[in-house]
C-alpha cells in the first residue's frame, strides 16, 4: 500500500526537522549562533492522467492525475539575520553590527569565519578566539597596555605607560560573502568557505557594505525562542497525522485480509 511508504517519508522529514528544532533551542545562549532551517520538497509523481490529454477528438482534459511519493529533506539552511547586541562592558568583546565575519587562523593553516568575537590575548599577546586560534589579520596587545580601544571602523589602539596618545596596534577587517548560507558549520562558532559560498571578500569594517565593530558587546543567538517552540509543537503534530496515516492503511489491509 502506498500510504505506508508516503507516511514513512513524513515520519522521517518530521524527524529531521524536530533535530534542528531542538539544535536551535541548546544553542539559545550561544554567541553568534545562526538558527537553521529546513527545507521541504516533494518527490516524485506517478503521471496516471497527464495533463492536457484528449478526451475526445476535439477537447482535452483540464487537469490530470498524479499521485506523490512523499516528502524530503533537501536543505537545513542557515537564516543569518542579526542577533540582539548583548553589552558586556569587556574591552576585547567585539560585536558585528551588519554583515561580515572575523577571520580565525586554524590549526591545519586554513582560514575560518565566525560572528562570536569574545576574543582574549593569549601568552604571546595575540589577539585569540576562546579556542585558542589567531585572528586573522594577527594583532598583538601589548602586555602593559592600561587599556584597549577598538573603534567601528576595527582600528585597535592601546593606552600604555608614560604615553598621552593612544598607540596603534593593529586592525580588524571582516569578510563577507555572496551566500552567507553556503558556509559550512564546523561547531565551535566556526564557519569554513565552500563553492556555495563563494570566495571571501576582506575589506574594513563599515565599508563596502560591512558592518561595523562594537567594542564592548557581543552579539547572541539570533533564535526566537518562543517561535522554535511553535515550531516544535507542529513538527509534533505533523509527526502524529502521519503515524496516523500508517495506523490507518494497516487498519485497511487488516480489513482486506479479514474479508478475503
Amino acid at each position: 500500500m502506498d500510504s505506508l511508504w508516503v507516511a514513512k517519508t513524513g515520519l522521517e522529514a518530521q524527524q529531521t526537522r524536530m533535530s534542528v528544532v531542538s539544535n536551535n533551542l541548546a544553542n539559545v545562549n550561544t554567541t553568534g549562533f545562526k538558527r537553521g532551517r529546513v527545507v521541504f520538497e516533494d518527490l516524485l509523481y506517478e503521471q496516471v492522467r497527464q495533463v492536457g490529454g484528449s478526451t475526445s477528438e476535439d477537447t482535452e482534459a483540464p487537469t490530470g492525475m498524479a499521485l506523490g511519493s512523499g516528502v524530503r529533506v533537501v536543505a537545513t539552511e542557515k537564516i543569518f539575520t542579526q542577533g540582539n547586541q548583548m553589552e558586556t562592558g569587556n574591552s576585547l568583546d567585539i560585536m558585528i553590527q551588519g554583515r561580515g565575519f572575523f577571520q580565525v587562523l586554524q590549526p591545519d593553516g586554513d582560514l575560518a569565519y565566525t560572528r562570536d568575537g569574545s576574543f582574549m590575548v593569549d601568552s604571546d599577546g595575540r589577539l585569540v578566539t576562546a579556542n585558542g586560534y589567531e585572528v586573522q589579520p594577527g594583532v598583538n596587545i601589548p602586555s602593559d597596555a592600561l587599556a584597549i580601544s577598538i573603534s567601528n571602523d576595527g582600528l585597535i589602539q592601546a593606552k600604555l605607560p608614560g604615553q598621552s596618545e593612544l598607540s596603534t596596534v593593529g586592525s580588524l577587517q571582516l569578510a563577507d560573502f555572496v551566500n552567507p548560507a553556503g558556509l559550512e558549520a564546523k561547531g565551535q562558532n566556526l564557519y569554513v568557505e565552500t563553492t556555495a559560498s563563494g570566495t571571501a571578500q576582506v575589506g574594513t569594517p563599515g565599508l563596502d557594505g560591512l558592518g561595523l565593530t562594537v567594542q564592548g558587546a557581543l552579539e547572541g543567538s539570533n533564535v526566537n525562542v518562543v517561535e522554535e517552540l511553535v515550531n516544535m509543537i507542529e513538527t509534533q503534530r505533523a509527526y502524529e497525522m502521519n503515524s496516523k496515516a500508517i495506523s490507518t492503511s494497516d487498519q485497511m489491509l487488516e480489513y482486506l485480509n479479514s474479508t478475503l
